[in-house]
């Protein structure tokens, strides 16, 4: 391009002596007849004539005029030179208009003959641009009468001219083009002929560059112009020939024919395909002398055809491709020497870079085409069917959301193509990579890729093609690891996930099933699957095969080989100390994982006999012993349990693989127990249920037995991690699965620890009891059922004493009562251990429910209980009878010593039910006549070791009985007590007591027990009972509270965190290590909960006449341990009425209650369910700790939102304002949140309400009855109760919306006070409106009114407000500790009590704050609140039109009237402010209130100094007043005064000015129209048009004609300015050849208008419209000639003279610079758009201060518009087209 500059430059240096020349003449001629008196007379013959024109109004008005002027030019023959000829040539053209009828043209035609008889040759190439520019346009619309006489005039005047017309030679060639539109016509013979002698005044070549030329920029013109190159091109023969007829550059004639190929029009393609196959066939001389680039060009477009489907397009295109010959193989062989590498170049080429010009799946369309003829399709698939595939993955990949036009292209194409021939494509290809040195990798991913998005389950691929290359690459995998491990093991990776991806699309039975069996024959000598797949595909196989085997061995069998062999290779590395062990693990895994598939397909299908040449017991043993290594992965040892289960559960392996050898199960347990550490708590579930897989996969109970084995390791440090991982194993196996008999032997173990005297196993069993424990059911199923053995036989008796009755059982016959005893003490130490929760289980489980059957036949059988009784109910009744039991026959009295022990032993274990349990009153008087009976039993028979516990048992009891009978004192221990009794009034409670029901037998037992001298050994222990049974204490732990409660939640987030670290984490190559248990989460939520409901029951100590409001029982799920031992404390469920009047929010009991809402806020959205993401062995447990951690969560909540339900929300949106999630994320966790503990969508917004109402003082005259969260203000709560209305639907917003006007009728009736709630309560108002407005609600005449009504109220206050808020600043707003930032410091002071008043005062509103000074800015925020959601949905909510005015009319008065005023200029107002006007400007009903405001911005005198983006984003607000307002343009065309001021005081200058900037403002309202919306106004604008030139000589004014005439070509059709082309072209052609012959002076104002017509003529050149083409020439070098000039020709076009005139004037040393740089704007091509946009290469010069600084536009134009038309296909850039109108329009310097 810059060469071509160069010598656009050099050229006119070249001409300037013909340049001089010309002028000359021209000015001699105007010399002679100056002097001539006659001239002069002609002169005026010729103006009077003229003049006569403006009296023109029909067209027998043209007929006189043309007849008196031919009249004057007959009678001044004698001159040769024509007056006024640039005005008379103007008005021959407008005669010429294709509207007036055939007789004016032929009189006007007339005229041109005389004329151009009377200037001769001559005068005609002197003036040949003046009387061609009307004759030239015409022809295409002359009609059959007058057509002789014009082309005579062509014939007789233009022709003879002959080299003369070089300059021409397009336009006329366009001009006559026309004529051969119809072969039979009636001048189309004469035209051609006209043609012929055209194209011999000058040679063939340039005769045919300018067709090219008229082919590439005139589309109306493709056809003819085919036709006549069809008739009158040579063949292409010889070397010599090229040159001839094509010239210098053969790309014009390729880019000429690339054009035609892309027409819409389905002939011109046709001609032009049968023109390729004449002048470019593809082994001919023409394409072989195009540079490659051209060769691309012509085979894009030729196969762009096809996308058209049309079958003779097709068939012509396949002879271009194929040869005219039909022999099918001489076809392909032509396809592959002269077409295949050319068509793979171009489709490779559009698939990888895909042109933004077309779609992306064209190329992939065009290949799916081809295929449709064979002779193509074979051959071009092999080339380029992978580059097809790549270039879909790649473009599908690229996208976040891929075109479903591009998806469905790619699985069009995999159906399309042949599969053996992309399968054979794929396998080679792969097999190169994996032979290879690991680095390459792309086309493994392809046929992932491939099989993964575009793949379609087609019969033979999935039976053939996908088994041979399974088989294959399996061996491959196999062969290549054997040979070279470490080379290979960088792609195996994606070899491994191939392998899945191909396993999962073959159907089951395919694998069992010989491949090829139908070809066994010729295939008899196949070594192997990978020797089978080279042949069968014709591929020589880089790699060598490692064995053979036999073909019809069917898939499964060798890939099981392959695999088998390939997991023993790398167990064996893995178990080594390699250097690529961890790869190798890796690698190891995956084989595990696709061998799994393997076994699972073929277990699915029928059974039959698979050998298999593998070592069963050698495999197991290297697999084994890989686990056994350091660095094993939980996922390896998962992938080797599982598959070795499947494989022996797989019938019909052989040879069979088992796992009943103790060895092997004991190290595949270890493996397991490994992962049953704290450490791997990620684990614990998939490790228990591969340990119970194991379990039921063996014939002995193995487990157990090493589970025992662990257990009893003399290491503590063993033990500690045999006892937490057989904890692990018990807690997460279900009930139904009887752990408690099937685990019976590690059980016992576990349960001694908590009685064993070494205080580190007993800590390791109390450790055990606290966290895995699960449920105490499974520890009482199998101690109840030995207990009841049937072995025990006693029989009932009765003792008699001192005339006293005793009940009592006997022994019958012996048993092992060490083993009774053994049980009983080991339950005690699970009831002491358990404490209440081992109590609440007993008691509310029943036996019917256990899960082992032959429990509940033993209790029957016993007689002990029915089936309907408790645990505890069972429990009691055989520990009473042990109690009770004797040995009193001679055959049982060597038993009584240890009777005494086993009776001792179920004393401390009644004991500890009672103490800690609650039992039932008729129990608890049985118990209590049992214990009674034995103490008086014990005291008249001196037996003292049992009465000390006795004692404490009947304490027990007595207590128990007691508290049974006080309503208050239950309230205490028992939390359903309160529950159950909270629906009888308090007197009726107090009234129902019973007295306490006393053993008759008690006071005897007392008496006896202390006056006895027998007894007194135990008489103090007789007498504490007796003061230890009469008073009752109640002990507070209330300062522990607080601490403990910050306790518990740090401990909570510290898990949380630790879940969310693992949910982050997705990778199995290394173990995830954690601690946290779903156990864990509730034992602190349990703890949590108590803590808060004991910190809220601060006033029930002073106030316990007000203890009769109870609160709900909490759903938590029983425990032991520390909970169980606290419960006492705890306890306490109940909150005071008061309470209320007791919390501030100071108090510790607040702020214990909010952070524990915190904390559970950060439970419920940690354990919030998830995206799906990778699967992990972590996601089983996860999925348990989050389900049930987040239902106790919720209970916790519900809880503590039923007792403190507005401190609860307050708290949870707190939680919502802190949040750091996105506000979507955040959105839906909170609004969930608050759904659920809520019942309706109207109890939250009632809430809401009434918190606001709680913090605004005046809002609301009620009392407050909450305490006010101190980090929140009220527009905290209405920014989450709008967030909260958004996401309601609409029926449930008209639910809501009665409650919220309540609030919104509380602001609105008094605004002035509440202006910072005023628009919030607009913005909620807003959002349920748009809500309801959806709905049948609207159509209730309340709820509209309503509605109306204060969306109307909400918005005008909101309006008036923004205009006050500068000085008033009502939109700010400070919290709390804001203030206290402002005032010097960031905590608060120590408050005495006097100050707490002033807290509530400071907590009930927050108005009275002062404003912070970073909140002043909420003013444009409201602004623009208004803009984009209140103005657009103003017509939706208001439906009656006053109001709509009404509101806008306010908008503008304070809003936008205010803002405008105050700028310096008028469009530099705020974006917000723009964003109203624009809506409000749709609304064009209130077209009074902003029309006013839009017009004066248009008519200011500032409005054209804003800056350019100002300009464009007022477009569309003034596009929608000229819609709206029908008069507003009509008005600013009346402003456009082309006449000038008769008042002589007037200042020309401001004249003009104000004049132009009309023009400006009329320019800039076009601008703003939509295409041809201004049609109907267009003969009045050219009316001012042509009147401003034609009266206003300013050239300020003449260059904004020249701008409205640019924005009239961008906003109306090609055709619609026909008329105005003759004045408009005239002027410049005046105006240029003034400029021609003196050159402006420096800083002169004419040069703004030749900078502006310079622009004129540069986006005419851009947008290169037909009409234009035709004078082009005038102006600049529109032929070839303009890069390649012929020696010694001078350029004729206009700018090539300026360039030459204005070059040789000096330019000022101070100004020099490169010229070049400084105007030149050229598009430069991309590899995405190998065609570049035309744009105007004057856009950004805005003023010129010397004609020399637009030399180098005049040197460069020519040729810069050449390369554009040869490069650019047609596209032009209107984006910056408008941007460079809009430059010139303002100018903010």
């Amino acid at each position: 391009m810059a060469s071509k500059i160069q010598e656009g430059y050099q050229s006119g240096s070249n001409a300037a002596a013909g340049l001089a020349a010309s002028v000359q003449e021209r000015a001699a001629i105007q010399q002679t007849h100056s002097s001539d008196p006659k001239y002069k007379k002609y002169s005026q013959q010729i103006d009077r004539c003229l003049n006569s024109f403006d009296n023109v109004h029909e067209w027998a008005d043209f007929i006189a005029f043309l007849k008196q002027l031919l009249k004057t030019l007959q009678a001044y023959m004698q001159f040769k030179d024509i007056p006024r000829k640039i005005i008379v040539a103007k008005r021959l053209a407008q005669c010429l208009n294709p509207a007036l009828p055939s007789g004016v043209h032929q009189r006007a035609l007339d005229v041109y003959a005389h004329v151009l008889g009377v200037i001769g040759l001559d005068g005609l190439r002197r003036d040949l641009f003046l009387w061609a520019s009307g004759l030239f346009p015409f022809f295409e619309y002359s009609a059959t009468s007058v057509k002789p006489t014009l082309i005579n005039i062509y014939d007789g005047h233009f022709l003879p001219l002959k080299a003369g017309l070089r300059p021409v030679m397009k336009s006329f060639i366009l001009a006559l083009l026309p004529g051969l539109e119809e072969e039979t016509g009636e001048f189309f013979e004469q035209v051609l002929s006209l043609l012929d002698r055209l194209s011999a005044t000058v040679s063939l070549s340039f005769f045919l560059e300018n067709v090219w030329l008229i082919l590439i920029t005139n589309p109306s013109a493709r056809g003819t112009a085919l036709t006549l190159v069809s008739r009158r091109i040579p063949k292409l023969i010889a070397d010599d020939d090229l040159a001839a007829m094509l010239g210098h550059d053969v790309g014009l004639m390729i880019r000429a024919f690339a054009a035609s190929l892309e027409d819409d029009n389905l002939l011109v393609r046709r001609y032009a395909l049968d023109l390729i196959l004449q002048a470019l066939r593809l082994d001919g001389v023409a394409i072989q002398k195009a540079s490659y680039e051209d060769r691309i060009i012509i085979m894009r477009a030729a196969t762009g055809v096809v996308m058209r489907r049309d079958l003779s397009l097709n068939r012509r295109l396949y002879t271009w491709l194929l040869g005219s010959d039909e022999n099918s193989e001489l076809q392909v062989a032509y396809l592959r020497s002269h077409s295949l590498d050319l068509l793979k170049s171009t489709l490779r080429a559009e698939m990888l870079s895909p042109s933004v010009e077309y779609s992306e799946s064209r190329p992939f369309k065009i290949f799916i085409s081809l295929l449709d003829k064979w002779e193509i399709g074979g051959a071009l698939t092999e080339a380029i069917v992978l580059d097809a595939f790549k270039a879909i993955r790649s473009s599908i990949e690229s996208h976040a959301e891929p075109g479903e036009d591009v998806v469905m292209t790619a699985s069009t194409l995999y159906e399309a193509v042949e599969p053996h021939i992309v399968w054979k494509q794929l396998l080679a290809t792969i097999l190169r990579e994996l032979a290879g040195d690991g680095t390459q990798n792309e086309t493994i991913r392809l046929a992932r890729f491939i099989l993964r998005t575009v793949h379609v389950r087609d019969d033979e691929i999935q039976t053939i093609h996908l088994p041979i290359v399974f088989s294959a690459l399996c061996e491959a995998l196999q062969v290549r690891l054997s040979h070279n491990a470490n080379v290979a093991l960088s792609v195996t990776p994606e070899i491994m996930q191939l392998l899945h991806a191909l396993k999962d699309e073959i159907p089951a039975s395919c694998l069992l099933q010989p491949l090829l069996e139908n070809k066994a024959d010729s295939l008899s000598d196949v070594q192997g699957p990978l020797h089978l797949a080279t042949k069968f595909y014709g591929l020589d196989s880089p790699l060598s095969e490692s064995r053979t085997r036999a073909v019809s061995l069917a898939p499964f069998i060798t890939a099981f080989e392959d695999i088998v062999s390939l997991t023993t290779m790398c167990a064996t590395a893995t178990a080594t100390s390699s250097d690529h062990r961890r790869v190798h693990r890796e690698l190891l895994v995956e084989l595990l994982a696709l061998q799994g598939k393997l076994v699972n397909a073929i277990g699915k299908e029928k059974e039959q006999d698979l050998p298999v040449g593998w070592n069963p017991s050698e495999w197991t043993a290297c697999l084994v012993s890989a686990l056994e290594a350091e660095d094993t992965t939980f996922v390896l040892v998962d992938r080797v349990i599982t598959l070795m289960v499947a494989l022996q559960s797989t019938s019909g392996l052989q040879p069979p693989l088992s796992l009943n050898k103790r060895p092997v199960m004991s190290k595949l347990l270890d493996a397991l127990f490994k992962y049953l550490r704290p450490n791997y708590s990620m684990y614990h579930a998939r490790a228990v249920n591969l340990l119970w897989v194991l379990e039921k996969s063996s014939t002995q109970r193995h487990v157990e037995s090493i589970i025992s084995e662990n257990l009893t390791s003399p290491d503590i440090g063993d033990k500690d991690a045999s006892y937490h991982a057989f904890g692990v194993l018990w807690r997460l196996t279900e009930d139904s699965m009887l752990p408690g008999f099937l685990l019976k032997v590690p059980l016992m173990i576990v349960l001694d620890a908590l009685k064993n005297e070494d205080p580190s196993l007993r800590r390791i069993g109390e450790t055990w009891m606290r966290c895995s424990l699960r449920s105490y059911l499974r520890v009482l199923d199998p101690i109840l059922y030995d207990l009841l053995d049937p072995n025990v036989r006693r029989i009932p008796s009765v003792i008699k004493l001192n005339g006293k009755q005793l009940q009592a059982f006997s022994y019958e016959r012996p048993f092992d009562q060490t083993y009774i005893n053994y049980l009983l003490e080991t339950l005690l130490s699970v009831v002491k251990f358990g404490g209440q929760g081992f109590g609440k289980t007993a008691r509310t489980s029943l036996i019917r429910r256990s899960y082992h059957s032959q429990l509940a036949e033993r209790i029957q059988l016993a007689g002990v209980m029915n089936s309907d009784a408790s645990y505890q109910d069972v429990l009691l009744e055989v520990l009473t009878r042990y109690l009770q039991s004797e040995c009193k026959l001679k055959r049982v009295e060597a038993m009584e010593p240890t009777n005494t022990l086993i009776q001792s032993t179920a004393i401390d274990l009644l004991q500890a039910i009672v103490a800690r349990g609650e039992i039932d009153p008729p129990s608890l008087q049985n118990l209590q006549a049992a214990v009674i009976g034995k103490l008086y039993f014990s005291i008249h028979t001196h037996r003292l070791e049992l009465q000390n516990k006795l004692l404490h048992l009947l304490h027990s009891v007595i207590s128990a009985m007691t508290a049974s009978q006080d309503p208050r004192a239950s309230r205490v221990t028992k939390a359903s007590a309160a529950d159950l009794q909270a629906e009888i009034p308090a007197q009726d409670k107090l009234d129902d007591r019973h007295s306490l029901f006393l053993n008759p037998l008690l006071v005897q037992t007392l008496v006896d027990g202390i006056s006895l001298p027998s007894n007194r050994a135990v008489l103090q222990h007789w007498l504490d009972f007796v003061l230890m049974a009469v008073p009752q204490f109640h002990h507070t732990l209330q300062a522990l509270v607080t601490p403990l409660g910050d306790c518990v939640c740090k401990s909570v987030r510290v898990r949380l965190d630790d879940i969310r670290r693992a949910k982050r984490d997705s990778h199995d190559n290394h173990d995830f290590k954690s601690s946290t248990t779903d156990a864990d989460l509730i034992m602190l939520l349990n703890a949590l909960e108590r803590l808060v409901l004991l910190s809220l029951s601060t006033a029930d100590a002073s106030h316990p006449e007000e203890d009769d409001v109870p609160a709900e029982k909490p759903l938590g799920t029983e425990s032991g341990g520390l909970l169980g031992i606290m419960t006492n404390v705890f306890s306490s469920d109940t909150t005071p009425s008061n309470t209320e009047e007791q919390l501030t929010a100071r108090s510790p009991g607040y702020r214990t209650l909010h952070e524990a809402v915190r904390v559970l806020y950060a439970v419920w959205t940690t354990t919030a369910h998830t995206e799906q993401r990778t699967p992990s062995c972590k996601d089983e447990m996860l999925t348990l700790i989050s389900a049930k951690t987040r239902t106790r969560c919720r209970r916790v909540f519900e809880h503590l939102f039923r007792l403190q339900s507005a401190e609860v929300l307050e708290s949870i949106v707190d939680c919502w304002n802190s949040e750091s999630m996105s506000a979507s994320s955040r959105a839906a966790v909170a609004f969930e949140l608050v759904d659920t503990l809520t019942a309706s969508a109207h109890n939250v917004v009632h809430m809401v309400c009434e918190s606001i109402t709680c913090r605004v003082s005046g809002l609301s005259e009620r009392s407050r009855k909450q305490v006010i969260n101190p980090n929140i203000h009220d527009g905290v709560l209405f920014r989450f109760l709008e967030s909260y209305l958004k996401q309601l639907e609409g029926p449930l917003a008209v639910q809501v919306w009665g409650r919220f006007l309540q609030l919104a009728k509380d602001v609105m009736n008094n605004t002035k006070d509440f202006r910072s709630q005023t628009f919030p309560t607009l913005r909620c108002v807003s959002t349920l409106a748009d809500k309801i407005t959806q709905t049948t609600a609207l159509e209730d005449r309340r709820i509209r009114k309503e509605l109306q009504d204060a969306y109307g109220k909400l918005l005008d206050a909101v309006v008036v407000s923004v205009n006050r808020s500068a000085d008033s600043n009502y939109w700010a707003r400070r919290t709390n500790k804001e203030s206290l930032v402002l005032n010097g410091r960031e905590s608060p002071m120590p408050r005495a009590l006097s100050d707490v008043k002033l807290d509530e005062k400071m907590n009930s509103s927050s108005t009275s704050l002062t404003p912070t000074a970073d909140q002043l800015d909420q003013v444009p925020y409201v602004v623009q609140y208004i803009g984009d959601v209140a103005l657009p949905r103003l017509r939706k909510f208001l439906v009656d039109n006053d109001r709509v005015l009404t509101v806008c009319t306010n908008v503008m008065y304070y809003i936008v009237s205010p803002a405008l005023k105050s700028k310096s200029r008028p469009l530099d107002f705020d974006p917000a402010i723009s964003i109203v006007l624009r809506e409000m400007s749709r609304i064009s009903i209130a077209i009074k209130a902003w029309r006013g405001a839009i017009s004066d911005l248009l008519n200011d005198a500032r409005f054209f100094s804003c800056s350019v983006e100002a300009g464009t984003s007022f477009r569309s607000i003034a596009q929608s007043w000229i819609d709206a307002d029908k008069s507003a343009f009509p008005d600013f065309l009346g402003k456009v005064t082309t006449a000038p001021s008769t008042n002589i005081f007037t200042n020309r200058e401001a004249e003009n000015h104000l004049r132009a900037m009309n023009m400006r403002r009329m320019s800039y309202i076009l601008l703003c129209g939509e295409k041809n919306q201004f049609l109907t106004s267009l003969p009045s604008i050219q009316e001012k048009l042509v009147d401003t030139l034609k009266n206003s000589s300013a050239a300020v004014v003449q260059a904004e004609v020249y701008l409205c005439v640019r924005v009239l070509l961008c906003r109306l059709g090609q055709h619609n300015l026909d008329s105005f082309w003759p004045v408009i072209l005239s002027e410049m052609y005046r105006l240029l050849e003034q400029t021609i012959i003196e050159l402006p002076p420096d800083g002169s104002e004419a040069l703004s208008l030749i900078l502006s017509v310079c622009k004129f003529i540069d986006l005419l050149l851009v947008l290169q419209t037909e009409e234009f083409q035709m004078h082009q020439w005038v102006f600049i070098t529109d032929t070839i000639d303009a890069v390649y000039r012929p020696d010694e020709t001078a350029p004729e076009a206009m700018l090539d003279h300026l360039a030459e005139v204005a070059g040789r004037v000096p330019l000022p040393q101070e100004r020099v610079q490169n010229p070049l740089t400084a105007v030149f704007n050229f598009p430069s091509a991309t590899a995405s758009n190998p065609r570049m946009l035309r744009r105007p290469m004057l856009n950004h010069l805005r003023q010129v201060d010397s004609v020399r600084d637009l030399v180098p536009f005049f040197s460069s134009v020519s040729v810069a518009t050449y390369e554009s038309n040869y490069s650019s296909g047609g596209n032009v850039d209107w984006e910056e087209v408008e941007r460079g109108l809009l430059n010139d329009m303002f100018d903010p310097r």
